[in-house]
């Protein structure tokens, strides 16, 4: 056991839930630090990405997707907005809403911050070979949704 992970009887640290538990919190560290380097946290970050992918997307909508509370979607994007990382206009299908877009500005921070998170996972699984990082994957995406 490394200095940072609690001690947990031998029972506990050989059981499945115990070890992600600790891959997850080393992961989410690792990534965590790498994303800090540009001034991103992995919630805007993963903001920035889902807007990204989603394209001009209403701000109520990317909550829901994304599964945040529609008060702290309005602060994370008024965070992304002022670092001019995404832009918010009326949404031309229901003025009521607002669109959000990634700006010329936001696909350059996040092409920067997903070399840094892919850096960061290859940190996290470099004991592993390539095939056992693809096994693992597959693994833990059974797991993670196990009716698919």
């Amino acid at each position: 056991m490394s200095d940072d992970t609690p001690y947990a009887p031998s029972r506990i640290r050989a059981l499945p839930s115990w070890l992600l538990g600790r891959a997850a919190a080393r992961g989410h560290r690792l990534v965590a630090d790498a994303l800090a380097t540009e001034g991103m946290r992995m919630m805007h970050h993963a903001v920035l990405s889902a807007v990204d992918e989603l394209g001009p997307v209403s701000q109520a909508d990317l909550g829901r997707t994304v599964g945040i509370d529609p008060k702290d979607m309005v602060t994370l994007v008024n965070d992304l907005q002022k670092d001019g990382l995404v832009t918010r206009t009326p949404d031309p299908k229901d003025r009521r809403k607002n669109a959000v877009e990634i700006s010329t500005a936001g696909r350059q921070r996040l092409r920067r911050t997903q070399q840094l998170g892919d850096q960061a996972n290859a940190e996290l699984t470099a004991a592993l070979t390539p095939g056992e990082r693809a096994q693992l994957i597959t693994l833990l995406g059974k797991i993670v949704a196990p009716d698919r």
